[in-house]
């Protein structure tokens, strides 16, 4: 069933189709990656086109994955603007195509290295969609990558290598991210099975998925003090993150101990506090360093 197309109701479908809540925190998320490397507040330009770059790029690929799940979302969610016949799919693809060129040239404003990033990106974000959404842990790492990756975006607006902080950072946003995910499809096992999902838990059992789950999220640990060896954050920096290798081992320990649903759900909860506290960390570390 299509809904009537008002010169009013169109635009707010596009801005539907995007998610722009999502959008927005994925920009403020480079800024904040900004500041915690750079020590302060970033420029103007390194601020603004920071955020672009990972608002436009999210935005990119929420299209994408309406574009792909318009089928599905004929039956579960007939009101979003494609299956509703708001927005037709060849002007969804346009839209998509256009908010990943955006990203990519606000990027330009920011480093060579942050062009080949968004480009990197968006084939993830691309090849998530269309392929990875069913495959398990290639798929847990793909959506890892575009997690962290604001952050690595927030390095090379403010830097012109890629340093310590900015590796450690996006590497443990990487690993966490990675464990979470994988805790997750321990989670959702009964849904993914269904659903025909190859998630860890499914493919090898819970017991491998929650092994795996805590490599990751104690290979984010064994990174934490890299900085702080390095002498690029200080003994504030090493006070937070403390807290965050603790909470980690603790969550690690919390699914090791038991597989189930349950316990899936608060380590992933608990996953996100100790990826929160981390940043803090940097963003404290990075300010009184």
């Amino acid at each position: 069933m299509t809904h009537p197309k008002s010169p009013s109701s169109v635009p707010l479908a596009y801005g539907r189709l995007i998610r722009p809540v999502n959008c927005v925190m994925m920009g403020i998320a480079v800024i904040v990656g900004e500041v915690a490397i750079a020590g302060g507040l970033p420029s103007l330009p390194q601020a603004v086109f920071g955020f672009l770059v990972s608002f436009f790029l999210a935005g990119s690929a929420m299209v994408i994955n309406d574009i792909v799940d318009r089928q599905i979302d004929m039956v579960n969610e007939p009101d979003r603007p494609i299956p509703s016949g708001a927005i037709p799919v060849g002007s969804a693809k346009f839209f998509g195509a256009a908010l990943a060129f955006f990203g990519v040239f606000s990027a330009a404003a920011l480093s060579p290295y942050a062009i080949i990033v968004a480009v990197a990106t968006f084939l993830v974000s691309l090849a998530y969609n269309l392929y990875g959404k069913k495959l398990g842990l290639p798929g847990n790492l793909m959506v890892a990558f575009c997690i962290a990756v604001p952050f690595l975006f927030g390095g090379l607006a403010v830097s012109t290598f890629l340093g310590v902080n900015v590796a450690v950072f996006f590497l443990l946003a990487f690993l966490a991210s990675v464990g979470r995910e994988i805790t997750k499809g321990i989670a959702d096992i009964e849904g993914d099975r269904l659903k025909g999902i190859r998630t860890v838990a499914i493919v090898n059992g819970t017991r491998v998925a929650t092994i795996a789950a805590a490599a990751f999220y104690m290979g984010a640990v064994a990174i934490t003090p890299f900085p702080y060896i390095a002498g690029s954050l200080g003994i504030y920096y090493l006070a937070i993150v403390l807290v965050v290798d603790a909470g980690f081992a603790y969550s690690s320990v919390c699914i090791l101990r038991r597989q189930d649903k349950p316990v899936a759900l608060r380590v992933k909860g608990q996953a996100r506090v100790w990826m929160l506290l981390a940043l803090l960390a940097f963003l404290v570390g990075g300010l009184t360093s």
